[in-house]
């Protein structure tokens, strides 16, 4: 396995090493101030967010490194990886809320005792028009 290592391996254990310490730091530095005279209940939920933080870096390396794995031996082998899955997944047609669809059919805009029908109408014809005009500017 050793031999698979990328050379660029020592440098991204550096680096989630250095992140790690990092948010662990933060995290200590946020509970000595919710421990200080003015401290806050919004400094003792940093002082419990950041381990979280230093703990998803590591999750996140080695979930790399597991998927790089895999990804390497799947090249040797010529399988599938274990991560994917077997057959492509659909999306379920109801899972998406459906569109709104607005009540009116153009028969029932063209009463004129609607004044907001009328309005509507009015509108419609108004951009037709920009819209005219653009297409003859355009040309």
């Amino acid at each position: 396995m050793s031999e698979n290592r990328p050379p660029r391996r020592l440098a991204l254990v550096v680096l989630v090493a250095v992140a790690a310490a990092g948010c662990l730091g933060l995290g200590f530095w946020q509970w000595t101030r919710f421990e200080a005279v003015g401290g806050t209940f919004q400094n003792l939920g940093y002082a419990l967010q950041w381990p979280a933080f230093a703990f998803f870096c590591v999750y996140a390396y080695r979930r790399f490194v597991k998927l790089e794995t895999e990804d390497a031996e799947s090249q040797a082998t010529g399988a599938p990886r274990a991560s994917e899955p077997k057959e492509p997944t659909e999306i379920p047609e109801d899972l998406l809320p459906q569109r709104p669809r607005t009540g009116l059919d153009p028969s029932a805009a063209a009463d004129p005792d609607d004044p907001e029908a009328r309005q509507m109408l009015e509108y419609n014809d108004y951009l037709a028009q920009l819209a005219r005009r653009s297409d003859r500017s355009a040309q």
